[in-house]
């Protein structure tokens, strides 16, 4: 077992350094602005917000459990798991990772990745109950994991861990969502009605 942890901890320092080492100055920008717009979950509860605002009854059951799934896992990453295992942030420096990426190094312990966990949550939650939405939130969600890795606040297993513990979350909370039938809050949708039978039909007699 040892030896198999020491094995992936070498591979995911490989994987760190490669990221760090590959240059994409353009991406630099775009991606820092991307991760810290996703500190707090910003992007998934104003997407909440805009779906129980114009997203009627089914927009407004996604909204609630999208943002359930996110304090769910929030709760399951931040007490059990990141206390169970303090592992230090990446040495920045040490590792490569050039000074144009960085954001702010987070103060808490690097296992696992709270942002891919809350994003994961969120896209697989809303997008079992909002098909439609089901790719741009797992585009998104996996674009801001990403930028984990490449603003170099998180190693790669972090952000893999994360992934998987928020996606599982999402996916009970969505599956739950759409068995139980709860009185979700506001006006039903509007029920669409077949129109009027033509009047000349009836003129015109049957048979005609």
């Amino acid at each position: 077992m040892t030896m198999l942890l020491d094995r992936l901890r070498r591979a995911d320092h490989a994987v760190y350094r490669l990221v760090a080492d590959t240059s994409t100055p353009a991406l630099d920008r775009p991606l820092q602005l991307i991760s810290d717009f996703a500190n707090h979950s910003k992007p998934w509860f104003l997407t909440a917000a805009a779906l129980a605002a114009f997203g009627g009854r089914r927009g407004r059951r996604a909204a609630i459990t999208g943002v359930l799934a996110i304090g769910a896992t929030s709760f399951v990453v931040n007490q059990p798991m990141k206390r169970a295992r303090r592992r230090v942030r990446p040495d920045r420096i040490g590792l490569g990772v050039p000074e144009s990426r960085w954001v702010d190094m987070p103060g808490s312990t690097s296992f696992p990745s709270g942002h891919s966990a809350s994003a994961a949550a969120f896209a697989m939650s809303v997008g079992h109950l909002v098909p439609a939405l089901r790719l741009p939130l797992r585009l998104a969600a996996g674009t801001v994991a990403f930028s984990r890795v490449y603003t170099g606040v998180h190693f790669p297993g972090d952000v893999a861990v994360g992934v998987a513990v928020g996606a599982a979350v999402g996916v009970a909370a969505g599956r739950l969502a759409a068995r139980v039938k709860l009185p979700w809050p506001g006006p039903p949708d509007a029920v669409r009605r077949p129109p009027p039978p033509d009047a000349r039909s009836y003129a015109r007699g049957p048979g005609r």
